[in-house]
């Protein structure tokens, strides 16, 4: 595992000089803001349109690396310095990415330890995260260093050491709220698996409790406590339901299938005279800010969203108050941030990864499992592929999936002595094969045919990869219901 950390690290480094997106200056501005301001204004201040949108701890996340930042270039620090990219700038900023990330390392090493002790065979699991930071970690969100966190407290549950997991997951939570998608699986599992003794309800330890209740709000209150003064504006900035249902890019979820439905429907309505919201009729999505509006389906608020998610989880956390296993928790983990994904608001395509890094963890369990994995992990990779648009990026996202497909699903497989071919049905391959037409509809055909309409084919992949994701999504809720 250490030559496959050098090998990383290694074509990381080389990869400096690689196309940079807004994540760049949206870091650059918040080493800034920590590092100019006291933080009373931390969370208030607004010269960017990238502002400081993330929980305390990662507020002083980047309070730390600037300290560091202000004797490479004390110019990436002043917060009028909008869009500077000095060299020194770039090279710290990945850097600061790469060492970062050695978290995510120490936690797959202990995952080692801990869990493959007696399994040696799955050992081939492990390098998969490794490989998969390599894929998706090329932009400035830290997202390896916070993968790590999670995996240490997944580590810490199988353990049984479920206190330590917990604060861990808070410590999480307070790092980055998109967790919050997986917090229902956490409180379910330590509430009847920590405080209650037994099975039995009269087991319920009030003292357990407490601590279990203390540690955490201890957590939030090291975290919220010097920020109470400004309370609203941090809450505002961290769920800014203003945003509209979809974003610019609509991830590849049941809201895109939604959308896509609509503009479908509004070619049939126009040709049948059907009443429609003509405010919507002239754009896919409002895109980063406003409310999305449908042309014929009903439009969808925040609250829609947030019951359809609760049902879905409710699914899956009802098996896991009655068997708090670890297992369990697993599958519970996995689906309540994977029904976040699909049903939430304003989902952003990178939280797939939220899905992928835990649903691997189960991939060699069973070869239903194993089954779903695929499926979703190729349409979830591939809905990543837009964020590395230029035309130089294309051979490396397209050898890092070469990797994938050649090396990690086969080596998943053999651990079960079965291979893909049998698992998967034929028109399951025939889906994944799809993909590598879309790849050369996107990058090459569509420039020839139309030499426009930019959106067709981020809409065509969002669509194509959403029925993936779906589809895996219920191979996985089946396997998970018949076996729990």
């Amino acid at each position: 595992m250490s030559n496959l950390l050098i090998g990383s690290t290694i074509i990381k480094i080389l990869l400096i000089p690689a196309y940079r997106s807004t994540d760049f200056e949206v870091h650059r501005n918040w080493l800034a803001i920590t590092n100019s301001l006291p933080i009373s204004k931390w969370y208030i201040e607004n010269t960017s349109i990238w502002t400081l949108d993330y929980p305390p701890f990662f507020a002083w996340f980047e309070k730390f690396w600037s300290l560091f930042a202000q004797w490479i270039d004390p110019n990436m620090l002043v917060i009028n310095n909008l869009e500077y990219a000095s060299w020194e700038t770039i090279v710290f900023q990945r850097l600061t990415v790469i060492i970062s990330e050695l978290v995510l390392y120490w936690s797959l090493k202990r995952r080692l330890v801990f869990v493959c002790e007696s399994c040696r065979r799955n050992i081939v699991i492990d390098p998969y995260f490794i490989l998969n930071s390599l894929l998706t970690h090329m932009h400035f969100q830290y997202n390896g260093f916070l993968y790590g966190i999670l995996i240490l407290s997944i580590v810490e549950a199988k353990r049984g050491q479920l206190l330590s997991s917990g604060i861990l997951f808070a410590v999480l939570l307070n790092f980055k709220h998109i967790y919050l998608y997986m917090a229902p699986a956490y409180f379910v599992y330590l509430l009847k698996a920590y405080c209650f003794t037994s099975d039995q309800l009269s087991s319920f330890s009030i003292q357990r409790f407490i601590t279990l209740g203390g540690s955490v709000i201890g957590v939030f209150a090291l975290s919220l406590g010097p920020f109470i003064h400004q309370l609203p504006a941090l809450l505002n900035r961290l769920f800014p339901f203003t945003r509209g249902l979809c974003h610019a890019y609509w991830a590849p979820n049941f809201w895109a299938l939604y959308a896509a439905a609509d503009r479908c429907f509004i070619f049939v309505g126009r040709r049948l005279g059907w009443s429609m919201n003509e405010a919507a009729l002239g754009s896919m999505t409002r895109g980063y800010v406003g409310d999305t509006q449908f042309a014929v389906l009903p439009d969808i608020q925040a609250s829609h969203t947030m019951i359809l998610t609760l049902i879905a989880q409710l699914a899956v956390l009802q098996l896991l108050w009655r068997k708090p296993t670890f297992d369990n928790f697993l599958s519970s983990l996995t689906l309540c941030g994977f029904a976040s994904f699909l049903f939430g608001w304003h989902v952003h395509e990178k939280a797939i990864l939220i899905v992928l890094i835990p649903y691997s963890l189960m991939a060699a369990n069973n070869k239903l499992h194993l089954r779903a994995f695929v499926m979703l992990s190729a349409a979830g990779i591939y809905s990543l592929y837009p964020l590395l648009f230029h035309t130089a990026e294309t051979p490396i996202k397209l050898t890092f999936t070469l990797l994938w497909a050649l090396i990690i699903i086969p080596g998943l497989a053999f651990t079960m002595k079965t291979s893909i071919k049998s698992i998967l049905h034929p028109i399951e391959i025939l889906y994944l094969l799809g993909l590598i037409i879309l790849q050369l509809y996107s990058s090459i055909i569509h420039e020839l045919v139309f030499g426009g309409f930019e959106f067709l084919p981020l809409l065509l992949t969002s669509v194509y990869c959403g029925v993936g994701v779906m589809y895996g999504y219920l191979l996985a809720m089946i396997n998970v219901c018949f076996t729990c």
